[in-house]
């Protein structure tokens, strides 16, 4: 990461810790989803943007992570973070390995089908069955604490944990992408062939990123049922993967900032054309205009919005060249 990159990153995480100073209690909700979605946009940045896998199932280990929340834990007396966090973690990574073992077989559209017929089994198995309620979902009636000190139901607590989660998550892959097995899954990337004919074998590393990438993706479902005490099958389905991975190529596919960036986006463009004090009645129809919002920044910033600064400056340094070369030949 170069040196203007990591200060980008320094102050969105300065904006971020300081933003509950400057904003009613709507906007540390509204911020805490947002980063919620980029923790949930990282887990998949590491299988597409890293990895090279497109996943099309990856709501279902974000929903497992939410039900697990919610199923683990008690109505007469709140969870333990320090139990419940890494169950709801692991129960989603398990999930990603037993997946991850098979569809990893595959490879290309067959991948991303079988990927999306799991993650369609996790969400009939909490639809038709009273395990996760049918489709009128479950309360969290009591949310985990840690303690006398750390009270999830406190809205400004659970912004910091969410804020101090999604940091770590952040550091660990940065630390990720720079060690010895994150330049093994860029080389898987570019060339598995490759990878393979100078020793490596591909398939252990696939299959630790897809399960890694589980656990991520369920720390996000944690967090998200902490914060609105419900949960429902939405949350395994394949719209909600979808927007997902809308989220990381809107930002940026192949950066970490980009997953940030592209939570941020998705959730504002969402919000922008759901206003009715901005569009009126066509606020109903918020979809058609996010949909349009997405395809012109495909077709203007192929690279996302991470790649606009550098976009901007080259059409400004081509402007001026052909200024300089008009001005040579007067």
């Amino acid at each position: 990461m170069t040196q203007a990159k990591f200060i980008f990153v320094a102050l969105v995480f300065a904006f971020m810790a300081l933003f509950p100073w400057m904003a009613g209690s709507y906007g540390v909700d509204f911020v805490t989803k947002i980063m919620v979605y980029a923790i949930f946009a990282l887990s998949l940045e590491l299988l597409v943007g890293t990895t090279g896998l497109i996943c099309f199932g990856q709501a279902a280990f974000f929903g497992i992570g939410a039900y697990a929340a919610v199923l683990l834990s008690s109505d007469t007396s709140p969870a333990s973070v320090v139990w419940l966090l890494p169950a709801c973690v692991l129960s989603a990574a398990g999930y990603a390995l037993a997946v991850g073992a098979l569809s990893l077989r595959t490879k290309g559209v067959y991948f991303i089908m079988v990927t999306l017929a799991f993650a369609q089994m996790a969400y009939y198995m909490v639809h038709d069955t009273p395990l996760g309620g049918g489709t009128d979902g479950i309360y969290l009636t009591l949310k985990p604490v840690l303690g006398t000190w750390l009270d999830l139901d406190n809205a400004n607590v659970l912004y910091g944990f969410t804020y101090g989660c999604l940091l770590v998550v952040f550091a660990c892959m940065a630390l990720l992408n720079r060690s010895r097995f994150g330049r093994a899954l860029a080389g898987i990337r570019v060339n598995e062939q490759r990878m393979r004919a100078t020793g490596f074998s591909t398939y252990p590393y696939k299959l630790a990123a897809f399960t890694v990438s589980g656990g991520i993706a369920g720390l996000a479902g944690f967090l998200f049922a902490v914060k609105d005490g419900f949960v429902n099958p939405e949350l395994m389905s394949w719209h909600l993967s979808g927007a997902v991975l809308i989220m990381i190529i809107l930002g940026g596919l192949g950066h970490l900032r980009g997953a940030l960036i592209g939570a941020f986006a998705f959730a504002l463009l969402q919000e922008l054309f759901k206003s009715e004090a901005v569009f009126g009645t066509f606020a109903k129809h918020w979809h058609l205009g996010l949909g349009l919002s997405i395809i012109a920044s495909v077709v203007f910033l192929p690279r996302g919005l991470v790649g606009l600064p550098e976009q901007v400056r080259a059409r400004l340094l081509g402007a001026k060249r052909n200024d300089a070369q008009s001005g040579e030949v007067q």
